[in-house]
């Protein structure tokens, strides 16, 4: 084991990220590590990771405050070796009055414990490797040489300071930095709220309802809607707004999964020179099919867009050029150099709707995978992305994107294409309309295909030809699948 103090930096966790918010330390100052332990949880502008140690030893120093935006490649975590000697930071005295150590001050400091370990609410993703130990507390013991280690053992929780409030006939007290945080964000007074642990404890529980309390209180209202989430609203103050003359109603940080959103979009709107075509498709045979098979196996039978998206992998065989990227780069000279990057395989990325946000997980080697697979996948990609554990590798490894935005009850969409690919195609919801079919008026179910695509990787006639080839397939589904 090294002898030398080691500094871990804040690694990029996804695609050339430059920076990712600290929602909560997993370890503390004095803590004995071990090599991939999770030591800390951040949000990405892609997902949120548990970030694991490379080192072991005892922590020496946490670089960064919960809820501060940390760049990549700066300093994260300290590490000392074992035996080395670390002190714990004291607590800044509290300018509110103290409380004397009590039994149930033991009581509250466990509570502590539990609310950290409990984090921000959020389902973290497991990144590196598993295995799920916490953090252990090292208590001074003789090294072989005799000397004994000065790691700092267990805090002694009589001494505790607490950040305490006053309620009219009992004592109240947060010691939980993620409640504190939590009211913060929420714009909720620790004064008005009953603590419901021991001695008047406020835990999350309590600010979780006075949220909810607040928000019912308020409902009549009738103001923008504003979701608040753990981001962090911040609540009117009054001000006004110069240019409307409106009172601000409130003020949201953009971070996270909504400000790669926002970045990624400008880039595509600014970068690529997108084109669209779209066409209304029959797809009552491909209805019809999937009842069928929905008779024989209730519970094994493909959804439509997994159907769809058999059909986008076929396609994209037959027309190559939409599963490319656009790069400029410069050459030796000083030069611009463009090229148009094919890939062997594709990786059907699909737009998903989730509490954090858009997020579009991506199905890899899907042309390797049948209709049924691609439906088990697709079914496992969005339950782990509406949970939060969708790794990076699978938010941000896609080739080409499918939108069903028909989900919304919605035709037609305008979209803007997922920089980097080149290409999406946006599945509108199915109703019914007039169709003719052999010269007959006829109501079908129909629905409507639009492709977005970048008009420098290829031309119009390439994009229908893809387009078209969708959509027949959906039209006449049982010939297109036997030949697939």
């Amino acid at each position: 084991m090294s002898t030398e103090m080691q500094v871990f930096l804040l690694p990029d966790l996804g695609e050339g990220l430059t920076e990712a918010e600290l929602v909560n330390w997993l370890v503390a100052v004095g803590d004995e590590i071990r090599v991939d332990q999770p030591i800390a949880e951040v949000e990405t502008a892609k997902s949120m990771v548990e970030v694991p140690s490379p080192y072991a030893g005892i922590v020496a120093v946490l670089h960064g405050e919960a809820g501060q935006t940390l760049d990549v490649g700066k300093p994260l975590i300290s590490v000392a070796p074992v035996g080395a000697s670390v002190a714990v930071k004291p607590e800044p005295e509290p300018a509110e009055e103290k409380v004397p150590a009590a039994p149930a001050v033991a009581v509250a400091a466990e509570t502590y414990r539990t609310e950290e370990k409990a984090g921000s609410g959020n389902v973290l993703i497991g990144y590196g490797t598993s295995g799920g130990g916490e953090a252990r507390r090292t208590r001074p013991r003789k090294m072989s040489g005799g000397s004994a280690v000065a790691v700092t053992s267990e805090p002694d929780f009589a001494q505790l300071s607490l950040s305490r409030t006053r309620i009219p006939g009992k004592l109240s007290a947060v010691i939980s930095p993620l409640v504190r945080k939590m009211a913060r964000d929420h714009g909720v007074s620790l004064d008005a709220v009953p603590g419901s642990g021991e001695s008047g404890l406020i835990l999350r529980r309590d600010i979780e309802a006075a949220i909810g309390g607040a928000t019912r209180e308020t409902a009549p209202v009738e103001v923008p809607a504003v979701t608040q989430s753990s981001s962090g609203v911040q609540p009117s103050t009054g001000v006004q707004d110069a240019r409307t003359g409106l009172t601000v109603a409130s003020r949201t940080p953009v971070r996270g999964i909504r400000k790669a959103v926002a970045a990624n979009m400008t880039r595509s709107r600014s970068e690529i020179p997108e084109a669209t075509v779209w066409v209304d498709v029959d797809a009552t045979a491909l209805l019809e099919m999937r009842a069928e098979l929905k008779k024989r196996d209730p519970h094994g039978a493909p959804g439509l867009l997994a159907f769809i998206a058999r059909f986008v992998t076929a396609g994209l065989k037959k027309f190559p050029e939409l599963n490319t990227r656009f790069v400029t780069a410069e050459d030796t000279a000083g030069g611009v150099m463009q090229e148009i990057i094919a890939f062997d395989g594709i990786n059907l990325g699909f737009a998903a709707q989730t509490d954090r946000g858009l997020v579009v997980p991506s199905v890899r080697n899907a042309h390797l995978l049948n209709a049924r697979e691609l439906d088990t996948e697709i079914r496992r990609l969005t339950a782990v992305a509406r949970d939060g554990k969708a790794t990076p590798t699978e938010l941000a490894s896609g080739t080409f994107t499918l939108n069903n935005y028909g989900v919304f009850g919605v035709d037609g969409s305008a979209a803007i294409i997922n920089y980097p690919e080149v290409a999406m195609l946006g599945v509108g919801r199915i109703i019914d309309k007039p169709w003719v079919v052999d010269g007959q008026l006829a109501v079908r179910k129909v629905t409507e295909l639009t492709l977005a695509f970048d008009h420098r990787v290829c031309d119009g006639e390439t994009a229908a030809g893809f387009l078209r080839y969708v959509a027949d397939a959906i039209e006449n589904p049982g010939t297109v699948l036997a030949d697939l």
